[in-house]
């Protein structure tokens, strides 16, 4: 197999089906990180072409056009321009889908000014009867100067078509579709002398856009063809309609469109699920299912992996020799980690729900339809995509505000995205929603537990909108820009992209969380099994001589031994040390160090109470996380710790606070300032600490 695999650069405007092809190609053989220097993401993987050549797929950012108005934008210009970058690529493939085509050729026909070799993907062929549209592909590819692959992503067809393009891409021309110089004669051949050994259309850019990757200062151009902003923008306008001209042309011979054939019933579908009314009403009614799907359909492989980690408790305490190694094991790593493998179902659940909506073409419908209410309270509409993304982690949330234009929109959706809830809050959620709210239905349908969970989410978003409106009437926004959502068309979820992207996700989540869950499970083992007092070291001559006049069993005396060393340990010690402050919460020292540690990410509340209650239990049949929670009772008073008032503060504690450090460090690289993850972590614990006392002091 060539060792040089070839270079590939997948491009297209945003809902084209870009994602679908990248999967087909790639399959499972995909990575995923950040461009250097910046928290947008990038998606690569390895195709097999033949059995002597690989290609590497490089999966860009969407974009409209190469007048980049983002900085997710700026990502696909500054790579096109670069020849020095090590993933400048031999080809470029531009996705674009059948419906759509106009629109979507203009990045095209730019991409082609650059003088890549460039391949056309016209996807969604199989919507071409149903829509009554018709193409002469050899037409259009002599107009185009390119090749064609007409597939369907969704029907894996033309695939290898695509990849036989690609194997052979040194046969493409790369001769323009046309030449955007035409716009201003004068100028651009001024340009032309000036610069001879340059391409002009990368000088235009260069002139235009914040990039500079040829061989010669950005300055040293300016200050020969220097043009006001203004004249630069009307060029622009005018290199778009020459463009969109070409387009026209170019379709009138090479597509036809009868309408009378086409089968549509998209627009029907869209006065429904659109409506000022009844879009909110089946939005709502869909967030209702989901809710109540995450607890039903979970429970059971969530019951199973819960004994399961009890299990191994045991069995490692039954078949290890006893020492500390063994302790450090059956306390420590297996309870800590068992903490967080057991919401892998539910998280799963919900990435998977949102997977669905986002592929079925529904998630931009939702998208539009909040946009109206969101303007009222100084989002920019592009606000509504961080605000939902957040449900799945608040990290990728505040990236993706990066194609806000406007800065001090782009800031509020940065400050108030962390309210909304995120999968990482999800653990804490089920685990207190099922300590406290009853396993009721309503109508004989609805779980009351499900209901309380959806309650949840609907108000850290409504804390999000909220805040936002404080931020509008703090921050006095001057200026307003306004929101463009693609409405793609109504498809049937692929199973191979929703998998693909459930497993990515929870793996991402698992591997994340189970870095820091591993670490502190063993600090956290550590500080409750050892302590330096004497009360610590003498625990079962202190615990006997305080029975000396009783009788009780071996458990009960062995029970009071391991809760006395507990408190006396060194997490003893700092539990009680902060335990005044949080106190009038409803929390003993054991949540408050969970509180603490949760600081870390929100997900390790708990698998830290996992650990801490296992430190030192002596009990052959390991009980559960739930069950041990459950059980957990005040030493004075005998009630249960984890009772209704004490579950809700709790509740809404997590539902405000800033609980996870990732956040405050993207905030601060997304901000360039330490002032807002501050500002941030400030007021929302300050809200949370606030709402969760109130709460408690009403219900106790």
């Amino acid at each position: 197999m060539s060792s040089n695999p070839i270079k590939v650069a997948l491009i297209g405007n945003p809902n084209v089906g870009k994602t679908s092809v990248f999967n087909q190609l790639t399959g499972l053989n995909q990575q995923v990180g950040n461009y250097p220097g910046i928290t947008v993401e990038k998606k690569q993987g390895v195709c097999k072409l033949n059995e002597n050549t690989r290609a590497r797929i490089i999966d860009l950012p969407g974009t409209y056009s190469l007048n980049a108005s983002s900085i997710d934008e700026n990502v696909v210009i500054e790579l096109l321009l670069n020849k020095n970058d090590e993933d400048f690529p031999d080809v470029a493939v531009v996705v674009t889908e059948v419906e759509n085509l106009k629109r979507n050729l203009l990045l095209f026909t730019q991409i082609k000014d650059l003088e890549i070799p460039t391949i056309l993907v016209i996807n969604m062929a199989d919507r071409m009867a149903l829509k009554g549209i018709e193409l002469d592909i050899p037409v259009l590819e002599k107009e185009l100067k390119t090749k064609i692959a007409l597939i369907s992503s969704r029907k894996k067809t033309g695939i290898n078509q695509l990849k036989e393009l690609i194997l052979n891409y040194t046969e493409l021309s790369t001769e323009p579709c046309l030449h955007a110089s035409s716009i201003d004669p004068d100028y651009f051949n001024n340009l032309r002398r000036a610069f001879p050994n340059q391409l002009l259309y990368k000088l235009w850019l260069v002139i235009t856009q914040d990039v500079n990757f040829l061989n010669l200062e950005r300055n040293e151009i300016k200050s020969s063809f220097t043009k006001s902003h203004a004249d630069l923008k009307r060029l622009q306008q005018k290199e778009t309609i020459k463009r969109y001209q070409f387009i026209n042309d170019t379709l009138k011979i090479g597509q036809k469109i009868d309408v009378s054939k086409a089968t549509d019933i998209r627009a029907k579908i869209d006065r429904i699920l659109t409506h000022k009314i009844y879009g909110y009403v089946i939005f709502f009614g869909i967030l209702m299912l989901i809710f109540q799907f995450l607890f039903d359909w979970s429970s059971i492989p969530m019951d199973f992996i819960d004994e399961t980690f009890a299990n191994f408790s045991s069995l490692a305490k039954q078949h290890l020799p006893a020492g500390e190694f063994t302790n450090l094991i059956s306390e420590g790593l297996i309870p800590g980690i068992g903490g967080i493998v057991i919401f892998i179902p539910q998280i799963a659940f919900l990435f998977l729900f949102i997977s669905v909506l986002e592929e079925s073409g529904y998630m931009s419908r939702v998208v539009f339809l909040m946009d109206k209410i969101m303007r009222k309270f100084g989002l920019s509409g592009k606000s509504i995509v961080p605000l939902i993304s957040g449900t799945a982690c608040a990290i990728p949330a505040i990236m993706s505000a990066r194609n806000i234009e406007n800065w001090k929109e782009r800031l509020i959706t940065i400050l108030v995205t962390p309210f909304t809830t995120c999968s990482a809050r999800l653990p804490v959620y089920a685990i207190l929603i099922s300590l406290i709210i009853p396993e009721k239905r309503i109508f004989g349908f609805l779980s009351l537990q499900g209901l309380t969970l959806m309650a949840l989410y609907l108000l850290g978003f409504g804390m999000a909108v909220f805040s936002a409106f404080l931020l509008n009437k703090y921050l006095k926004l001057s200026c307003k820009s306004y929101f463009v959502v693609e409405m793609p068309s109504y498809k049937i979820p692929m199973f191979k992209n929703v998998g693909i992207n459930v497993l990515e996700k929870t793996k991402a989540f698992v591997t994340g969380a189970g870095k820091i869950i591993l670490a502190l499970s063993v600090i956290l083992w550590y500080l409750g099994s050892h302590g330096l007092s004497d009360d610590f070291n003498n625990a079962e001559a202190i615990i006997t001589q305080q029975n000396q006049n009783k009788t009780i069993t071996t458990e009960a005396f062995e029970d009071q031994v391991n809760s006395f060393k507990l408190e006396n340990s060194y997490i003893g010690y700092m539990g009680k040390a902060i335990e005044p402050a949080i106190r009038p919460l409803g929390y003993d020292w054991k949540i408050g160090i969970a509180v603490v540690s949760s600081f870390a990410a929100r997900e390790v509340f708990v698998g830290t109470l996992a650990t801490i209650y296992s430190v030192g239990s002596h009990s052959e049949e390991e009980t559960t996380i739930k069950n041990k929670m459950a059980a957990e009772v005040h030493p004075e008073t005998g009630e249960k710790i984890f009772n209704f008032a004490t579950g809700i503060s709790l509740l809404l504690f997590y539902a405000f606070a800033m609980q996870c450090i990732s956040t405050l460090a993207i905030v601060k690289k997304e901000t360039n300032s330490w002032k807002w993850p501050i500002i941030q972590l400030v007021f929302m614990s300050g809200f949370a600490y606030i709402t969760a006392l109130i709460a408690y002091q009403v219900l106790k």
